[in-house]
């Protein structure tokens, strides 16, 4: 009598590729069609909890938190240096449905960063903004701009301390210019000083005073008079 192999259940079979091509707690690293790879936890088939994303399309790697899929929580995306093949941090902190959202420290270069507070991928809230020609501002932000009250302080030390809007100077706010030993107090429209005061302070100690000092201006009204400094308009 010959030898029968008994048969296989084909849902048996079925059944038992998909539990093991399920992806649940710790995996090693699981390889995408278009070649980007995942090493880490996962929940229902979702990357979720600590893990490592590196993109093939252009080598960039988020080592962090994972949330459903998204990058969520705290965590640090890096690219390789074309010269080094080195990786270089170019955003740390906290995350969001797989955008930037919270504190954290992002940098443009070198010698460029930004550190404060981000919502839906974009600078928004406090922040403090170091530039590549070493000024810096400090102040409040909304959509990668400043915007709200800040100061920007310039690498002579000369600053600005008001209102902003969409990156620029506007409304209420004082220019200092150390070197002169003056400040300009008024309104600003799009960077422009539309109307203020000119004002001498700290003369003495400045390196580049004026020749003059800005005179007193009278103005006489009815029933006294009233001394102001140089109006600026």
């Amino acid at each position: 009598m010959p030898f029968l192999r008994p048969r296989t259940n084909p849902q048996t079979l079925w059944r038992e590729w998909d539990r093991k091509a399920q992806k649940n707690g710790l995996k090693r690293t699981v390889y995408s069609v278009n070649g980007d790879e995942y090493t880490g936890e996962w929940r229902d088939n979702k990357k979720h909890g600590k893990g490592t994303q590196i993109w093939k399309v252009n080598g960039a790697r988020y080592d962090g938190d994972w949330e459903n899929g998204k990058r969520n929580g705290f965590g640090t995306y890096s690219i390789p240096d074309p010269a080094t093949g080195e990786y270089k941090k170019v955003y740390s902190g906290e995350w969001k449905h797989g955008k930037r959202q919270g504190f954290g420290t992002n940098f443009s270069s070198d010698e460029e960063l930004f550190e404060g507070y981000w919502f839906n991928g974009k600078k928004s809230g406090w922040g403090r903004m170091y530039f590549t020609d070493c000024s810096v501002y400090e102040g409040e932000w909304l959509n990668d701009k400043p915007n709200g009250y800040g100061m920007l302080r310039l690498p002579n030390e000369n600053r600005y301390e008001g209102s902003w809007k969409d990156g620029k100077k506007h409304g209420q706010g004082k220019f200092f210019y150390f070197e002169k030993g003056q400040f300009y107090s008024g309104v600003w429209n799009e960077d422009i000083a539309k109307c203020g005061t000119m004002i001498d302070f700290g003369r003495e100690n400045a390196l580049q005073p004026t020749s003059f000092p800005i005179p007193q201006v009278s103005t006489k009204e009815a029933g006294g008079g009233m001394d102001n400094s140089a109006i600026v308009q």
